[in-house]
């Protein structure tokens, strides 16, 4: 089983979590014209589950290190397996959510709004969970990155206030909604693992693959309930039915399934990485993909085009305050190792 040993490859590993949890949602953005996200959502969920098969029967089964997949399953306590799963259920309720909310709203909004809130209390969870890190240098770190929220929502606000301020308003508070829920799953997924020890953790709880493959089965499992819900009463939009999602081209369905593989790897750094940072490190820094998907929505697909100047301001602030906030959480895991 491959472990990291040391802090600055455990921040690498935060980073590119980062950049893949920042970037999944272009294959939704890159499909979303045909494809409708709730049929994009099944081939995503898809891929989270095959990318954590994966990682469990290749780097969290070679090596000398620590239990192999399969014997790490066959010990572990049922208790622990619940727990995993039981992150997966919330984080697939809150990531329905989100992704509904980066069809309405762009990634521009929802990732700052919803994944920059369930930062903001995920790290708050997370280091009463294990508290590891500088707290102040911490919790600074985290009031700036609340600004940036604020900031990047009124920014929204603004921009929509011409058009349709009653819509803007929704989509705000669907992302809040999942930044809540988002927030709160990775307590459970934690809670599953020895964090303490990676290579010889205590018998009945597991590795991170093995916790991911359970969490993976969560989100499978969730998601038949879920997603079908929304397909019958939908956020946006006529109800659509499973004949559609069968009758999809091959092209949009791979789309999707790469979605879910991307996220999943920045799951799994994450999850590998959080022994040696702490899950209030790891957490925190993973969760800076909001800074990546907001550059993607403005650079890239130009989400705020043709926005006022005093858009542009709030935009630009917001940007220099999450990455301040980063710079901070970072420093602070980095005082303890």
């Amino acid at each position: 089983m491959f472990v990291v040993q040391d802090y600055t490859l455990a921040v690498t590993f935060c980073i590119i979590t980062m950049l893949c949890w920042g970037s999944w949602a272009n294959t939704q953005k890159l499909v979303q014209k045909e494809w409708r996200f709730e049929l994009f959502y099944w081939d995503y969920v898809l891929g989270i589950f095959l990318l954590a098969v994966l990682g469990a029967f290749t780097m969290g089964s070679i090596g000398a290190s620590g239990r192999s997949f399969l014997d790490d399953l066959g010990q572990a306590e049922g208790r622990y397996i619940q727990s995993a799963f039981t992150g997966g259920v919330v984080f697939n309720l809150a990531n329905i959510l989100l992704t509904a909310a980066i069809a309405g709203a762009g990634m521009a909004v929802a990732f700052p709004v919803g994944i920059g809130l369930a930062l903001v209390i995920g790290v708050l969870i997370n280091y009463f969970l294990l508290s590891k890190g500088n707290p102040v240098l911490l919790f600074l770190g985290v009031g700036l990155i609340t600004l940036a929220i604020v900031f990047n929502a009124i920014a929204f606000r603004q921009q929509s206030g011409n058009s349709s301020n009653k819509a803007a308003s929704k989509w705000i508070v669907v992302s809040v909604v999942a930044g809540i829920l988002m927030s709160t799953f990775y307590p459970f997924i934690a809670a599953s693992m020895d964090l303490t020890d990676f290579v010889s953790p205590t018998v009945g709880k597991m590795t991170p693959y093995t916790a991911f493959a359970m969490f993976a089965v969560g989100i499978l499992v969730s998601n038949l309930l879920f997603n079908t819900l929304l397909m019958r009463r939908p956020l946006e939009g006529p109800p659509i039915t499973y004949s559609e999602y069968f009758s999809g081209r091959k092209n949009i369905h791979l789309v999707g399934i790469l979605g879910g593989c991307i996220w999943g790897i920045g799951n799994l750094f994450n999850l590998i990485a959080a022994g040696k940072a702490g899950p209030a490190i790891s957490y925190g820094l993973g969760q800076g993909a909001t800074l990546v998907a907001a550059l993607w929505g403005v650079v890239i697909w130009k989400e705020f085009r043709r926005a006022s100047k005093i858009v542009n301001a709030l935009i630009i602030i917001m940007f220099i305050l999450f990455v301040s906030g980063l710079v901070l959480v970072i420093i602070a895991g980095n005082e303890n190792n």
